[in-house]
């Protein structure tokens, strides 16, 4: 297996940074705009950019349409919700949840074989979702809490549906999850959401920037470096880089916004980042035995 290379490190770092200041950016903006509209604007801009670029996926077209209701439009919509109503950093920590559930779908519906190691971090991983709940500071912020938590489950069967995909590029899953995925985010917006248009009229220059960074940074650059990594690497070789995003997310939060999370609120995220760890790096003395899993993003 070749190793990454220093360039490589550096893309497979910057993923995880990208990502988790999406959290923070977008934590900033949901105070003045409704979470799903900005997952719609943000979407919008990512298929505005990417189409272009990529062929027309004819024969997975129906496909793409039910994944970008389930991994996007809905994900999104109970993922950024949940955001509101708790610290970014504190969100990135529990979205480390998404890897737990797609090892756990991925046995019962893709015939995967999740070792006693794998078990051990899925049960870790949910220990520290109970200690998460169970703290005092919480007790406000658990609806939220919640639906973060849903919203990792509906990322992971998002996933397995992407597995299903044959004969088709990262890019142009991108892309076209996108395109489905804005008109359903701005019916979503309608249905459960108030007050758009007065938002769209007094948002101000950073909520702008803030769609611009989580449409073309966050998503299109993102997402680019994800995949140029995984095309050349297991993803085992470059899953263990994305237990940075919490960190970048923290450190963001606090700098960015202020944000001052306590030793008990972390304490749960501390534990899921343990499991999540488990699952995804391999013991050096196995990598040799048997071959790392490829999980899908």
């Amino acid at each position: 297996m070749p190793k990454l290379t220093p360039l490589e490190i550096l893309m497979a770092v910057m993923v995880p940074l990208v990502w988790g200041m999406g959290f923070v950016f977008a934590k900033g903006a949901i105070h003045h705009f409704p979470p799903i509209l900005l997952m719609a604007f943000r979407f919008t801009l990512t298929a505005l950019v990417l189409v272009w670029f990529v062929p027309v996926p004819w024969g997975n077209l129906k496909k793409l349409f039910y994944i970008a209701i389930i991994a996007a439009a809905i994900q999104y919509s109970l993922t950024f919700t949940g955001l509101a109503g708790l610290e970014a950093g504190l969100a990135s920590l529990i979205v480390q949840l998404e890897v737990p559930f797609l090892v756990l779908l991925g046995a019962l519906f893709l015939q995967e074989r999740p070792g006693a190691q794998k078990w051990a971090g899925i049960l870790i991983s949910f220990i520290g979702v109970g200690l998460m709940t169970q703290q005092d500071a919480l007790s406000g912020s658990l609806w939220s809490v919640f639906l973060v938590i849903g919203g990792c489950f509906v990322w992971a069967c998002g996933q397995v549906m992407v597995r299903s995909l044959k004969d088709i590029g990262g890019l142009q899953v991108t892309a076209w999850v996108a395109v489905f995925a804005t008109p359903q985010l701005f019916v979503m917006s309608a249905i459960f959401e108030a007050g758009q248009m007065e938002a769209i009229a007094n948002a101000n220059r950073n909520v702008w920037l803030t769609v611009i960074y989580l449409g073309l940074v966050m998503t299109c650059f993102g997402y680019f470096l994800w995949n140029s990594l995984i095309r050349r690497h297991d993803v085992g070789v470059v899953a263990p880089f994305l237990l940075l995003l919490p960190v970048f997310s923290l450190i963001g939060g606090m700098l960015v916004l202020g944000e001052e999370p306590t030793a008990e609120k972390l304490l749960g995220g501390i534990v899921i980042l343990l499991g999540v760890a488990i699952i995804t790096i391999r013991p050096r003395l196995f990598r040799k035995a048997r071959p790392t899993p490829t999980l899908s993003s």
